[in-house]
């Protein structure tokens, strides 16, 4: 019988497929410090985000034959290592996209209504200072014909691209790799294709109103500094689902309290799990604890696709 250690949990749906195509399967964590003793009982190895497969996880793989990441991203799995020892790695990108994107959108549109400013305030003002919220919270902004530039069309960029479309919004896009010429949208049950334009991406920041990143962890290296900010236009919105540290966040904070940067919608942090406070507790910040992909539809979505890649991996 195979081994199977999803060591940051599998959807029970995943579980199960797993277990009834004869896979044991193990959802007990194992710490960080004992993984490397003991991933080599395992025939296979599940992760999300919060366990990292390093170098020192692999110097003794034993039996491990496969590490499937549940989620976009392998940034936390050392692929050079794993090559080394023969053990195959995959990931589930397309199980999660709509839910990323959905919660990238969700984030632009409390913000564009002061939601998150007013769901902090309401609890503790609301039933003496109504009158003084509402004139306070009613100067939101609409979202049609806005300019929303994407860094990063793939599948996330291109669901939040799709969304976009469906509020009247135009789409930018920037992508270093992928070059499409047209947007392919079903909306009310009719396909749709937009044409669409990749720009540069120095021409994406001076020319949004919104910016949504949607890339992989770039080797520790960010993407939107100081310099990048200077290029957007005043009052601009940014919004970060995809990996903290794509955006030096000193900047950020410098841009929040310019005004530069109106309001910045995040989900993922540079010090996860303890992000910095500043950032939290700023008032034109919307905040999520790196929800992207937790939806339930999405994690079963991403169980029943890990399970199908290793049944047949191993049968």
């Amino acid at each position: 019988m195979y081994r199977i250690l999803a060591n940051d949990g599998i959807h029970p749906v995943g579980k199960l497929l797993l277990e009834e195509a004869g896979f044991e399967v193990i959802t007990d964590k194992i710490a960080p410090e004992e993984l490397p003793g003991k991933i080599s009982g395992f025939d296979g190895l599940i992760v999300r985000s919060a366990t990292k497969v390093r170098e020192a996880e692999l110097l003794n793989p034993g039996k491990l034959k496969l590490i499937g990441r549940a989620g976009v991203g392998l940034d936390n799995i050392d692929l050079s290592a794993a090559n080394k020892k023969d053990i195959t790695v995959f990931n589930t990108p397309g199980a999660s996209s709509k839910a990323v994107a959905s919660l990238a959108m969700a984030h632009i549109i409390s913000i564009s209504r002061n939601m998150h400013q007013a769901a902090r305030e309401m609890p503790l003002e609301g039933a003496t200072q109504f009158s003084s919220l509402k004139k306070k919270f009613a100067g939101g902004f609409e979202l049609e014909n806005k300019k929303i530039g994407i860094i990063g069309f793939g599948r996330i960029g291109q669901e939040l691209g799709h969304m976009s479309v469906g509020l009247n919004m135009e789409v930018l896009a920037y992508d270093s790799m992928y070059q499409p010429t047209k947007l392919n949208c079903i909306i009310g049950g009719m396909e749709i294709m937009v044409p669409l334009e990749i720009i540069s991406l120095h021409d994406l920041l001076r020319e949004s109103d919104i910016i949504s990143l949607h890339i992989p962890s770039q080797d520790g290296n960010t993407v939107i500094g100081a310099k990048e900010f200077e290029m957007m236009k005043d009052g601009v919105i940014l919004i970060n689902t995809s990996r903290g540290g794509l955006i030096d966040e000193s900047a950020l904070l410098d841009a929040l309290n310019s005004g530069k940067v109106k309001a910045a919608g995040l989900d993922v942090f540079i010090n996860e799990p303890t992000p910095n406070t500043d950032l939290l507790a700023h008032p034109n910040v919307s905040s999520t604890p790196h929800i992207g992909a937790e939806t339930e539809e999405a994690q079963e979505r991403i169980g029943i696709e890990l399970a199908e890649n290793i049944i047949r991996f191993f049968k």
